[in-house]
């Protein structure tokens, strides 16, 4: 007998809870808003040329519950690109399409504990492997999604991504372009990659994917959707459409869970007790399984590429949303 002759996912209990009533929600998402709305500390990203003309003073917050009920304050309406934040989403796509089984053995998921562009991380482990939500990783996922040509390939990519969206999302040209002219670290790591050989067909192609991919405009409430989504075991609660199966959801929760936030991954879970995804376009998605998802937008960045605010809102929102998911009150005596 082998462990996968005793995983049983058609037996697994899934426990859910809820939010608490829209008018409580609706009134902690905004003063958490205004709470933090006058830190400025951080700055704006400089990957990509594009990046540093974002405004340093939009802050915008949503919230979406697991039964489609949408919640905002601030500029949660404001695009900016997606960035690392598509990572998630795109493994759930692809391990819909191939098994998340095959991902996992052909990318890996453990964290590497280094920055999210490290060279080293591919070097260092057999094979190359490293995990889903880091740059090599991430082109190593995106490579191995089916397709007969690089523009078949992305139309299913843009639709799926969508589709956790609820809405289509198009890409912002000026950051593709900048995007393109400066990526020369991601096309090394797709090189590398191929070199150890963990990645699938032509690395320059995936590349090139794996770009497109984190030049798609959204809002936080978007981001909100898309979490929202996974919270809702692969189903998106707006538009009622299943995106993936509660396999696919699972798995995605759980390397959002182990490297969402790349190094600072840890204090991130002891901080917020729930999987989250940022991305150097300033956005976080933070997900409560069961209950629904957190999108924020403040583009202001720590040393680590994550958002400042959205860091902090995250934290206080899963505290007074009662959204962590490894908090727990004692048993009342003779409750039974």
């Amino acid at each position: 007998m082998t462990i996968d002759d005793v995983h049983r996912p058609d037996r697994r209990y899934v426990s859910t809870g809820l939010l608490p009533d829209s008018a409580t929600v609706a009134g902690v998402l905004d003063r958490t808003r205004r709470r933090f709305a006058t830190i400025d500390d951080g700055r704006l990203s400089t990957v990509y040329p594009a990046l540093g003309r974002a405004d340093p003073l939009c802050f915008g917050l949503a919230l979406v519950g697991a039964n489609g009920a949408i919640h905002e304050a601030g500029d949660a309406r404001v695009p900016f690109t997606i960035m690392s934040v598509a990572k998630p989403f795109v493994f759930a796509l692809v391990g819909e399409r191939i098994g998340t089984d095959r991902v996992r053995r052909f990318v890996g998921v453990d964290a590497t504990g280094l920055p999210f562009n490290s060279a080293h991380a591919v070097e260092r482990n057999a094979g190359g492997r490293t995990n889903p939500m880091v740059n090599a990783g991430a082109i190593a996922t995106t490579s191995l999604l089916p397709g007969s040509s690089v523009e078949r390939r992305w139309e299913t990519l843009a639709d799926g991504l969508s589709r956790f969206a609820g809405r289509r999302l198009d890409i912002d040209e000026e950051m593709l372009d900048s995007a393109r002219a400066t990526n020369l670290r991601n096309r090394a790591l797709s090189l590398l990659l191929a070199d150890a050989g963990a990645i699938e067909g032509d690395p320059l192609a995936a590349t090139e994917l794996y770009t497109r991919q984190s030049c798609l405009s959204v809002t936080a409430i978007d981001l909100a959707v898309m979490g929202a989504t996974l919270a809702d075991g692969g189903v998106n609660p707006v538009t009622g459409e299943r995106v993936v199966g509660p396999e696919a959801a699972r798995a995605t929760l759980a390397v959002m869970t182990i490297a969402g936030l790349y190094e600072t991954s840890g204090s991130w879970l002891m901080d917020v007790g729930l999987p989250g995804k940022s991305g150097i376009g300033g956005g976080i998605v933070t997900v409560s399984p069961g209950k629904g998802a957190l999108g924020t937008f403040s583009p202001r960045l720590d040393a680590e590429g994550n958002s400042v605010r959205g860091r902090l809102c995250a934290r206080a929102l899963s505290e007074e949303l009662g959204l962590d998911i490894l908090a727990s009150q004692p048993i009342p005596p003779g409750r039974p």
